[in-house]
């Protein structure tokens, strides 16, 4: 009987100490809630690339077909992947159904892929081949640096004077009437 008893005494203050830890976690996420209901929240998108009205700093590169593309002037369109990017194959189709609805021509295209030193160059080059220059460029690339970007997959449309005009993480949201 007398373990029975000290069982219960156990099992009683475990409980006890259960339910202490419990409000401890509750008032903490009530101070949580709370930070997260004052916290400014922006509507701006992350930059990933050059901003609108700005324009990229000359460049030429080499593309897979030996063609030498210089830019900004020229282009229309530029889309920028990487090897290591788990977002870009998902972006390959949007990217070329967009230049097709957009009816750009693919030597106004650009479609950049960044190819880290240990990494393969990405499977999806073929398709975008069909649309598009393609240019396998390392990290501290001449073009990626002329466009600022800094995060993957990134998407520049760009107007006859080789200015961004708009720029993100989705080909779908990029203006078609910049296009006219």
């Amino acid at each position: 009987m007398p373990v029975l008893i000290a069982a219960v005494v156990i099992v009683g203050l475990l409980c006890l100490l259960d339910l202490l830890l419990t409000f401890g976690v509750i008032r903490r996420l009530r101070e949580h809630t709370e930070m997260l209901r004052t916290r400014q929240v922006t509507s701006e998108p992350s930059v990933i690339a050059l901003a609108s009205g700005q324009t990229p700093e000359p460049f030429t590169i080499v593309a897979e077909d030996g063609a030498v593309i210089t830019g900004p002037a020229g282009l229309r369109l530029a889309g920028f992947f990487s090897s290591t990017c788990s977002a870009c194959p998902g972006r390959v189709a949007p990217f070329i159904e967009y230049v097709r609805a957009n009816q750009i021509p693919r030597d106004d295209v650009l479609a950049t892929a960044l190819v880290a030193a240990d990494a393969a160059p990405p499977p999806y080059l073929d398709q975008l081949a069909e649309v598009a220059r393609v240019s396998l460029q390392p990290e501290d690339s001449q073009v990626i640096r002329a466009f600022g970007v800094s995060g993957y997959p990134a998407f520049c449309l760009l107007d006859a004077d080789g200015a961004v005009v708009a720029s993100g993480f989705e080909p779908a949201t990029l203006p078609a009437t910049a296009l006219a």
